[in-house]
């Protein structure tokens, strides 16, 4: 029994040491020559896109690939990769986009992807070794006549949904519909819609018994013309009512401009926006307000701004707005907010969420004290000068610099 099994340790050994040092093949005298790229792939992404190393941490890299993504008026998105070269492409700087659309499944939608990543890697590959093992094809031919588009850019989208929950102290159902149309096109924006939604809530519990019902209905539209690559003039309308906020019918309508401090052809990296806005409404509630109104009309205007960049470093997103009754300055509200998320050293990076408005415009608030139920049940708009989020998080992840190797064993276990 000994000797078997000494003789079994020997064999695992032999084996271990064989597994370890086996000559090294062509395939992986390649991956030396492989450049470093960083960015956030997907498994699928480095499956099909095998001939770059994935580093872990941006400093080892010699191309830094920055993926955006921006929606378009068909119902579709414009993906954009950033690609900045550092090490041996320092001040190199390309951009590569592709489109997809509302009828593309998820996977031709990532099919495209790589494909188009593929051709932007192309010219950093050419001078490589592993250059004289890319082969590209032209696969479709080009047909001589364009198709007209019937629906003439328009999209249109419509819901019904609806949802029925309980248990023995409270039964709960709920249904909503929507409508959209939409157009865009280089120099117009349109969008128009309806929805409506309600709810309806029985509690019994005991000797507590109590019923919440919601409805909510909008309609909306709005029209925004493009003025060059900084300026845009805007029309918006919404009628809308809510149980929540005592509006038994209210309606705005007003224009907008914005000016865009960068091109509006650099908006998937970066966009720095100023608008103003003044609007019109009128507003019928459904109790007596707390300044004594059943129905009234009033002014209002706003200045808003926001602030978007991605960058190698992390990305910024910042939003400022203040608004005011033309009729009483101190009915007012300013909010602000920020999302940043930065690389502050190797493998180290800082999240952070926040925001805070000071509010002092509730014009539609009910006169008179607010019952224990509407305030536990949340079926009433309550009185507050501000309201606010917040979230930190960091992250750190060390180890080896590179990450070329797709195993999905066990992902939907682990």
């Amino acid at each position: 029994m000994k000797k078997y099994s000494s003789f079994l340790l020997f064999v695992l050994f032999s084996f271990a040491l064989f597994a370890q040092d086996k000559p090294i093949s062509k395939n992986k005298a390649l991956r030396k020559d492989a450049i470093n790229v960083y960015m956030d792939a997907s498994s699928y992404l480095k499956k099909e896109v095998p001939f770059i190393n994935y580093v872990r941490d941006i400093q080892d890299a010699d191309l830094i690939v920055l993926g955006t993504f921006q929606p378009t008026g068909s119902g579709g998105g414009e993906f954009t990769f950033f690609v900045e070269g550092q090490n041996k492409f320092a001040g190199v700087m390309d951009t590569v986009k592709f489109n997809t659309y509302p009828d593309e499944t998820e996977e031709q939608t990532r099919q495209k992807g790589v494909r188009i990543l593929k051709m932007g890697l192309m010219k950093y590959i050419i001078d490589s070794p592993l250059a004289d093992f890319i082969d590209i094809r032209f696969t479709e031919p080009i047909a001589e006549k364009v198709s007209t588009d019937k629906w003439n850019n328009w999209v249109f989208t419509t819901s019904l949904k609806g949802s029925l929950q309980g248990q023995k102290s409270a039964d709960a159902r709920t249904l909503g519909s929507s409508f959209n149309a939409g157009m865009t096109s280089n120099k117009w924006r349109l969008s128009t819609g309806l929805y409506y939604n309600t709810s309806k809530t029985i509690y019994d519990y005991g000797e507590i018994k109590a019923t919440d019902i919601r409805k909510d209905s909008r309609i909306y539209g709005d029209a925004v013309k493009s003025l060059g690559e900084h300026w845009a003039l805007g029309l918006s309308s919404d009628m809308f009512k809510s149980i929540y906020s005592n509006y038994d019918l209210g309606f705005v309508v007003g224009p907008a401009i914005e000016y865009d401090i960068y091109p509006y052809s650099e908006s998937t990296r970066r966009i720095f926006r100023i608008f103003y806005t003044l609007h019109y409404g009128y507003n019928n509630y459904s109790d007596t307000t707390q300044f004594l109104q059943t129905e009234e009309s009033l002014w209002s205007h706003g200045l808003q701004t926001s602030y978007t960049t991605y960058q190698t470093w992390g990305n910024i997103n910042f939003t400022a707005g203040w608004s005011n009754y033309l009729h009483d300055f101190a009915l007012n509200r300013l909010s602000i907010g920020t999302n940043v998320s930065v690389k502050i050293a190797k493998g180290l990076s800082v999240d952070l969420h926040s925001g805070y408005s000071f509010i002092h415009n509730q014009v539609s608030l009910r006169k008179g004290d607010v019952s224990i139920e509407d305030i536990l049940l949340n079926r009433k708009e309550l009185s507050t000068t501000y309201s606010y989020y917040s979230m930190v998080g960091i992250t750190y992840r060390f180890g080896s610099i590179y990450n070329n190797v797709v195993n999905p064993r066990l992902e939907s276990l682990f």
